[in-house]
């Protein structure tokens, strides 16, 4: 259990902050991730904060379930983005709150007495769960379709009562919209993400992982690299009143923090590019395809297969509410286990005017 904690001070780990690389909104989902140019909504200020000031001039709420391995893990996400009518420049500021946890955790670690007899009454029951909260900021510049934005991220993470974390980043992005044209780039952990690990064994738990030959972790500083997510969209219109819509959308997501088994690898950067198509129907029905996470896997003779990670989504849009739907092959490559995510925005209330 304790196996994923990182051992040593201020170490760079390929994977760390894993739960924040998902994605939110069962839209963006659908499109497998590539919507860096294409964020305009109150799920913005997680793919690229840019986004929010050409969104919804209103109040807007966004609201996310998810599950993973059959159930065992659960995901959710809430905000909201506030409008901010000062000046002649829109502006949005946003709040959201993630949570990726699995719950109900056998501790078994007294669950053998000191004289060799089994005692489940000793059972209980613990959480690990990883949390962050962001608070995002967009706003239009003096260049027209140019717009700016950044989230200050606090993540928190806790195993049970052993061990928790504390760790504060910031991402800054970027979009750029002409004539049906729209490009966003947004840089994740510019600062360089650190979580600060904390461990909280009491003395008999010490001698239980000494006794069984289980490492007692110290405390150390978790960090997370820079990456880089950039991409294009273009919104082409069909119909003598725009009736039909039809986006597709190209990101790609580099990493520098070594050669990962993705699509392009060198030794300095690794790429992994998404794929997303959206088609709309009077801005009401939406339906949605993407491919992201290819990867080569090695079979046991030696040979090398492709992988992709497929999903599908629809969305609907009546007034101000709008209901999203996307199946995805969360948390499992071979394809045998799909994931349902819905979720839910609200846009509320009218601008008032500045």
């Amino acid at each position: 259990m304790l196996g994923f904690v990182p051992k040593g001070y201020g170490q760079f780990y390929k994977y760390s902050n894993e739960f924040l690389a998902i994605g939110v909104g069962a839209r963006g989902l659908a499109l497998g991730g590539a919507v860096t140019s294409s964020s305009h909504d109150v799920t913005a200020a997680y793919w690229n904060p840019a986004g929010l000031p050409s969104g919804p001039p209103n109040l807007d709420i966004g609201l996310m379930h998810a599950e993973y391995f059959a159930g065992i893990a659960k995901y959710d996400y809430g905000a909201v983005a506030l409008p901010m009518q000062e000046g002649l420049l829109n502006r949005k500021l946003a709040f959201s709150l993630i949570r990726f946890g699995v719950d109900d955790i056998p501790n078994t670690l007294f669950l053998i007495e000191p004289d060799g007899s089994i005692n489940y009454d000793n059972i209980s029951n613990f959480s690990v769960a990883d949390y962050a909260a962001l608070i995002s900021y967009g706003q239009e510049t003096g260049v027209e379709g140019l717009q700016v934005g950044g989230s200050l991220k606090i993540i928190h993470r806790i195993a049970g009562s052993f061990a928790s974390s504390w760790g504060l980043g910031a991402d800054l992005g970027v979009q750029y919209l002409k004539n049906g044209w729209q490009f966003g780039a947004i840089g994740r952990d510019i600062t360089t993400t650190f979580n600060a690990w904390s461990y909280h064994f009491t003395s008999e738990e010490q001698m239980v992982l000494a006794t069984t030959n289980n490492l007692i972790p110290e405390n150390s500083i978790e960090l997370t690299a820079p990456r880089l997510v950039a991409g294009a969209s273009r919104v082409f219109t069909f119909g003598q009143q725009q009736t039909f819509t039809v986006m597709p959308a190209l990101d790609l997501d580099v990493t520098f923090d070594g050669r990962r088994n993705t699509l392009i690898r060198t030794g300095l950067i690794s790429m992994d590019p998404r794929l997303g198509v959206e088609g709309g129907y009077k801005k009401t029905i939406y339906l949605r395809a993407g491919l992201n996470n290819f990867q080569r896997i090695t079979q046991l003779d030696g040979s090398t297969d492709l992988t992709v990670q497929p999903s599908a989504g629809v969305g609907l849009s009546i007034k101000s509410v709008i209901i999203d739907y996307a199946l995805t092959n969360l948390g499992d490559l071979s394809g045998s286990l799909y994931s349902h995510v819905f979720s839910l925005r609200l846009s509320l209330g009218a601008a008032k005017k500045s």
